[in-house]
């Protein structure tokens, strides 16, 4: 049974963020290499991009690598640098047919000079998309964004540009990679791990939290939409009673 049927579109989450879990063990699980489990990882990114294209979810943000992925043995980074660049470039007729502008946070300068330089012309082509948001994290740390945010408030409270007292949420989220984008809604974790693993951190303080065990090369359409009716059916209070609610 087709489940995007039982969605309430007048309910859907403004922004939906992904930890993309599960590739190796789905890999292993086969006697494959985890490489092929990120090779196949990246049908799903499409299926997911699509589904939420076709429900009209205005912001996606999906993790594709941390800080910490860095450390991974150099074979595996090698190739998932390579799928990022070929994915990035099969992709553009997607975004472009589905309206959306592709983002992308994290230590950008970080990644290889090829995959940085393809990186930014795929966000450049698509700039004028204003429909929806692909947001890529890519050698991303949310510690690391709230230390350099931290910094940056920091310089401009000594050279007198911003008076301490004045700062509140609104001036840190113009400091953070995110500042365009609004707060998460949804964070999806698939292959069946609980924990946050240093993603958004501030920008999940009151997102709804669904982890499911299905490794993300299986994770499907239908999985997502399985997600946004779990959200739809929680009670979303931000510190208010139900009483006040309703």
């Amino acid at each position: 049974m087709d489940l995007k049927s039982k969605i309430h579109t007048d309910r859907l989450p403004k922004h939906i963020a992904i930890i993309m879990d599960g590739n190796g063990r789905w890999a292993k699980q086969k006697g494959k290499l985890r490489v092929f489990g990120h090779e196949k990882g990246a049908k799903a990114v499409k299926q997911v991009v699509e589904g939420c294209a076709e429900l009209d979810v205005k912001n996606l943000t999906l993790y594709a690598f941390s800080t910490e992925n860095w450390n991974r043995p150099k074979l595996e980074v090698q190739t998932l640098m390579k799928l990022l660049i070929s994915s990035l470039k099969k992709e553009i007729k997607t975004l472009h047919d589905n309206h959306i502008k592709l983002n992308a946070i994290g230590n950008l300068k970080a990644l290889p000079t090829k995959v940085y330089n393809e990186l930014l012309d795929v966000i450049e082509i698509t700039k004028n998309n204003s429909k929806r948001t692909l947001t890529l994290a890519l050698s991303y740390g949310s510690r690391e964004e709230l230390t350099n945010a931290v910094k940056q408030i920091s310089i401009k409270v000594k050279n007198n540009i911003i008076s301490p007292e004045k700062i509140d949420e609104l001036i840190i989220n113009q400091h953070l990679y995110t500042q365009n984008l609004p707060d998460v809604d949804l964070l999806i974790r698939t292959g069946g791990e609980q924990r946050i693993s240093n993603f958004l951190l501030w920008q999940i303080a009151y997102t709804e939290l669904y982890f499911t065990n299905v490794f993300w090369p299986d994770f499907t359409k239908q999985h997502l939409y399985d997600a946004i009716i779990n959200y739809q059916k929680r009670e979303r209070r931000f510190g208010k009673t139900s009483e006040q609610l309703s």
